[in-house]
């Protein structure tokens, strides 16, 4: 006999959502680590003592980190799922009975409390500590990079470079995003990052990029900078900035210094791609922070027409000269001065020559200088950092260096196949900002669920 589906007439239910959340449901795992307790400490000064309590901020927190941990990139969706889904329910902490906040609400947090107390960067920084209290962050080796992210802008609605004009702004008339843009103008990470403009601004989001850097279409872009422990490939920090070489360069410090200050972690050695190998990055990490480097050159030293390189001439540090196969010394300066301290060596660019007489009577000149009277070689200011990092490329340690660089490649690709942040949704440098941090949390918090998996049966009850 078929049998039918009817709604008992029951007037109260009995019912436990703890028993309807499957056991292995990844939130259960992430609520485990997800530190919220310190929220109303820290929003505590932004609320009045008076007047009706407010939505907790706790609890749009954990949406927030529903909807980025599981890929929901529209607010209003996500308070749809949460409102539907038992599980979200569960990890918000909501009863049945309980009503969902309306999607308004996200702005009103984001563009207040949350960001006059920088709330979002305590919760991943307090992430980052869990990550390091359970033995994942190994602190010996770091990985850094960047990925663009296209901006939520119309490449239609922009100015050309010769038209932009942002002395002309009325900041009391202008969009949130522009406003923001006008106050990073002098930040290095933005405004102040190179003196050269791009060739097109967004009218809605002034600060984003215009770059081809995607081998495609120029598009508005802004860079997510991931600074990882190779370990595990765990999130220590992340930078948000303009995507061009400089900025990133210039994050990639930025996060170096903060993890330490932060975390009391520097690593022994960095590895990152070759748009990192410019000589005064190499000599702030070899010379200010004792990091070895193993950064690829952008070195076009070696020659090709079967002539000496500049390899085949041995430096000389303490006298200041280069040495040639023949045994010939090439030095910067030839005349002897009364006052030595008009010897000391020049800063900036140096050349250093060898005499017409010497390179004449050389019995290699045709394999050195065929086509010039003497040969001269030029050295740059750091370029004895830019050596150490020729050595660090010839360690046998160097190979399993750059393997692991790839797997902060992997953590972007994550970001946006699995997180679906292809495309950003928030505008202006605060909110870029916000989305980056959000999208950390999420990754290292699925990074704890799965090394990290529960051993004991917890239970909460609502």
């Amino acid at each position: 006999m078929m049998g039918t589906q009817e709604a008992p007439a029951l007037l109260f239910y009995d019912f436990d959502m703890e028993a309807h959340v499957p056991s292995d449901h990844m939130l259960r795992e992430i609520d485990r680590f997800l530190d919220v307790g310190t929220i109303r400490q820290l929003l505590k000064q932004y609320y009045s003592h008076l007047g009706r309590p407010s939505i907790d901020p706790e609890l749009i927190v954990r949406m927030l980190v529903v909807g980025y941990v599981m890929g929901i990139r529209s607010e209003r969706r996500l308070c749809d799922e949460v409102h539907l889904n038992l599980a979200y329910r569960w990890f918000c902490r909501l009863g049945l009975n309980q009503k969902v906040p309306d999607h308004s609400t996200f702005s009103k947090y984001r563009h207040g409390k949350f960001r006059d107390s920088d709330l979002l960067r305590s919760v991943f920084e307090a992430t980052v500590a869990r990550c390091i209290s359970e033995g994942l962050v190994g602190g010996h080796g770091f990985a850094v990079d960047a990925s663009l992210i296209e901006a939520d802008v119309d490449r239609m609605n922009s100015t050309a470079q010769a038209e932009w004009d942002a002395s002309a702004i009325d900041p009391d008339d202008a969009p949130r995003a522009v406003r923001e843009y006008l106050d990073v103008l002098d930040d290095k990470a933005f405004g102040a990052s190179t003196p050269v403009k791009p060739k097109f601004t967004s009218h809605s989001d002034p600060a984003s990029q215009w770059t081809a850097a995607r081998k495609g279409p120029a598009i508005f872009t802004y860079s997510n900078n991931y600074l990882i422990d190779t370990d595990h490939s765990v999130i220590v920090d992340i930078e948000a900035t303009r995507s061009i070489r400089q900025a990133e360069v210039g994050a990639a410090q930025t996060m170096v210094d903060r993890t330490e200050e932060r975390f009391g972690i520097k690593p022994d050695w960095l590895v990152a791609d070759t748009a990192y190998g410019s000589a005064e990055n190499l000599a702030w990490l070899t010379k200010k922070r004792s990091i070895i480097p193993f950064i690829p050159l952008i070195d076009k030293s070696e020659r090709k027409d079967g002539t000496f390189s500049r390899s085949d001439f041995e430096w000389d540090e303490d006298n200041d000269r280069y040495t040639c196969p023949e045994g010939q010394h090439l030095l910067q300066s030839r005349r002897n001065y009364s006052d030595p301290r008009r010897k000391e060596p020049k800063t900036g660019r140096r050349r250093y020559r060898a005499t017409k007489a010497i390179c004449d009577a050389c019995p290699s000149k045709s394999k050195c200088c065929p086509n010039t009277n003497t040969r001269f070689i030029g050295r740059e200011e750091h370029e004895d950092a830019r050596d150490f990092a020729r050595l660090a490329a010839k360690s046998p340690f160097n190979p399993k260096a750059q393997a692991k660089r790839k797997k902060v490649e992997m953590l972007f690709a994550h970001l946006k196949r699995i997180l679906g942040l292809g495309r950003l949704r928030l505008r202006g440098p605060c909110g870029i900002r916000d989305e980056f941090t959000l999208a950390a949390i999420a990754q290292n918090l699925r990074k704890l669920a799965k090394l990290r998996p529960k051993t004991a049966e917890t239970r909460i009850t609502i």
